[in-house]
């Protein structure tokens, strides 16, 4: 039997930035200082008009390619997550199938999933590799939330990117993804919906759990969110630690979900851990819903934190209520990676 072993990540973000400093020109009324203090982001980036989420996961997946010399010929599956697809049907994978230039004998679906959809499409590459239904698997993340949020939302402007992932899973002879930990509570559904663009009547659509504040197509219901959050995910982490067999004192970091600081702080406290031990990669690019964790891998791998042999518990949680998690050892080796004249990081051989 083969297993999945995660590859190279590549990370394309739109060009047009929103900070800061701009929300709070445009809203004078908004305390942009506390904003950052609770949400740790200072800037975000935005697609224009015409980019739509597959226009992002084809540019992240076009950059992988390039900068890791990797032959789109060899792919045998796409897995493409996203809340924010193309059309209602076709699948948004097709599309980027067509567009890549991607063989026409590989597997293709698209998979509805938020915040913890990273981690769902690593449990299905793994599945496809360790049935040898696939050798070599595509995973993109890609969101463009902006599109659903109006742009006087301080709530929801001030916390999401746009943003997409492209991830190459690859089979090898060792494990590097162990076990897996799931859960849904559909309960949760109206603390973080859209109910425009569906099949179903707004008649009976489901309500958002209190009252809106804003005008977005997107509502979101943050303090019980937080209080989701709180609640879930240190009996999965238990979980994962007793499925796994390892100890607390085995996990080198967690890596999770990049909701806000606020979040991420409350469950430091929960779980009595330290900054070092649940790193953060927010404040220039937002929560980029399934996109965070491997902006958040790509960060540490270029960073130097994340090396071969590090052993780490991935989390996900969010909207549906839905949340997963997984151990993973890192045994991708990551090309030294240096700065150029404008302070962004590049490859270097």
């Amino acid at each position: 039997m083969e297993f999945a072993s995660v590859g190279p990540i590549a990370i394309y973000l739109p060009d047009a930035v929103e900070d800061n400093d701009r929300l709070g020109r445009e809203f004078p009324k908004w305390n942009m200082e506390l904003i950052y203090a609770k949400t740790g982001i200072r800037q975000r980036h935005i697609a224009a008009a015409h980019q739509c989420a597959s226009d992002l996961g084809v540019a992240a997946a076009e950059k992988l390619f390039t900068e890791h010399d990797v032959d789109r010929r060899s792919i045998d599956f796409l897995l493409f997550c996203t809340q924010t697809p193309d059309y209602p049907l076709p699948t948004t994978a097709c599309l980027i199938q067509d567009r890549l230039g991607l063989p026409t004998t590989i597997g293709a679906l698209d998979f509805n999933l938020g915040c913890s959809g990273f981690v769902y499409g690593l449990s299905l590459a793994d599945g496809l590799i360790r049935s040898g239904a696939a050798r070599r698997v595509l995973l993109i993340t890609a969101e463009t939330y902006s599109k659903y949020i109006d742009p006087t939302d301080r709530s929801l402007r001030t916390i999401f990117g746009d943003g997409a992932a492209a991830t190459l899973i690859d089979a090898a002879a060792e494990p590097s993804l162990g076990s897996f930990v799931f859960g849904t509570d559909g309960r949760g559904a109206d603390t973080l919906l859209v109910t425009d663009g569906g099949a179903r009547p707004a008649a009976n659509a489901i309500r958002p759990s209190k009252r809106r504040r804003w005008p977005s197509s997107l509502f979101m219901d943050g303090p019980a969110l937080v209080k989701f959050t709180l609640d879930v995910v240190p009996p999965m982490i238990e979980r994962l630690l007793a499925d796994s067999r390892w100890s607390s004192d085995d996990v080198d970091m967690y890596l999770m979900h990049q909701a806000t600081s606020f979040v991420l702080e409350h469950l430091r406290d929960r779980l009595k851990l330290d900054d070092e031990k649940t790193p953060e990669a927010l404040e220039k690019v937002g929560n980029t819903v399934s996109s965070t964790l491997p902006v958040l891998m790509d960060d540490l791998r270029r960073s130097g934190r994340l090396r071969p042999g590090k052993q780490t518990l991935l989390i996900g949680f969010g909207v549906g209520f839905s949340w997963a998690g997984c151990t993973w050892t890192e045994t991708w080796q990551a090309r030294q990676v240096e700065a150029d004249d404008d302070g962004k990081r590049r490859d270097a051989a």
